[in-house]
């Protein structure tokens, strides 16, 4: 059996811990994975899984092979993208999830000027605020905004996502002005279910801080906290993305300007690194390039332009 195609077998099995998952995505039988992995454990001479009815774990051999296995087939693709410098225009439909809020304020800008780009690409985007099975929902490529990304998914780093906590000026003359982090257990602070939903923490100075927050309105999307805010509810921790330009407008005013938050990573997230399409080599490069751009600068950069440090 062709060696090369055993270990991207053995490593699709171990990333996704299913023969069945893993021969979907190849489009193979599950026998034939199975012949797969017997060829990749006869050549070693050691056992690599760990074999229940329901689940395959990686034996210490396993985890060994799958380090290594990973770097081999990374240079192959690696040298692939060299030697594949005349591909064609991209081509075909690319399958794209993200949240609605980072969907609708950047991830859309840039797809559209990919599709201007390269004509004969065809973008479907999701945008829902909830995490996509990208395997079971047929989804290519999700763009996700997180501390850590499911170590069974490769995550490309795309950007930094940093967070500032405001209000409206209305709000700040009913309620006052926080000036030190204690004085947010006064006020109304509006909470993400999945971020800081109790304990939000501020640096400063090298020295952390981790302040009890609540208020009686909670979401699972900033879309949703940003409009709350915009409404005199009370006090939130958005993302500089979200809501720079009302900053910069007056609308909203940054609180504790001298405090950082979190810093959230944005990762282009996909199942797997074997044999990826032209579309998708060519949109992950563009992200990046996007993303790096001075049009896009309000993803890791404060209202006033200067580095968050």
């Amino acid at each position: 059996m062709d060696r090369l195609t055993a270990m991207t077998v053995f490593v699709e099995v171990a990333e996704r811990g299913s023969l069945t998952a893993a021969a979907e995505v190849l489009d193979m039988s599950r026998a034939m994975v199975s012949r797969y992995l017997a060829e990749v454990e006869g050549w070693l001479g050691a056992r690599l899984l760990h074999r229940t009815t329901r689940r395959v774990s990686l034996t210490g051999a396993g985890e060994a092979a799958l380090a290594r296995f990973r770097q081999m087939l990374a240079i192959g693709e690696e040298l692939q993208g060299e030697l594949a410098s005349d591909d064609p225009e991209p081509h075909g439909t690319l399958r794209i999830t993200a949240s609605v809020s980072f969907g609708q304020s950047h991830l859309a800008r840039a797809v559209a000027a990919f599709v201007q780009r390269h004509p004969a690409a065809r973008i479907e985007l999701l945008l829902v605020d909830r995490t996509v099975n990208l395997v079971e929902e047929r989804v290519d490529l999700a763009v996700r905004i997180a501390r850590q990304i499911d170590p069974s998914l490769i995550a490309r780093r795309l950007a930094i996502c940093r967070s500032v906590l405001c209000a409206t000026p209305a709000y700040l003359q009913a309620r006052g002005t926080p000036t030190a982090p204690e004085h947010l257990a006064a006020h109304n602070c509006l909470t993400h279910h999945y971020v800081g939903k109790s304990l939000w923490q501020l640096h400063r100075e090298g020295r952390s801080l981790s302040v009890a927050v609540g208020g009686n309105i909670s979401a699972n999307e900033a879309s949703l906290l940003l409009e709350a805010v915009r409404a005199n509810a009370g006090i939130a921790m958005l993302p500089t993305y979200q809501v720079a330009p009302l900053l910069r407008s007056g609308e909203l005013i940054e609180l504790l300007p001298e405090y950082s938050l979190d810093e959230l990573g944005i990762h282009a997230v996909y199942a797997s690194r074997r044999q990826q399409p032209v579309i998708m080599r060519r949109f992950l490069d563009f992200l990046a390039e996007c993303f790096a751009s001075p049009a896009f600068q309000d993803l890791d950069r404060r209202p006033s332009g200067k580095e968050n440090t």
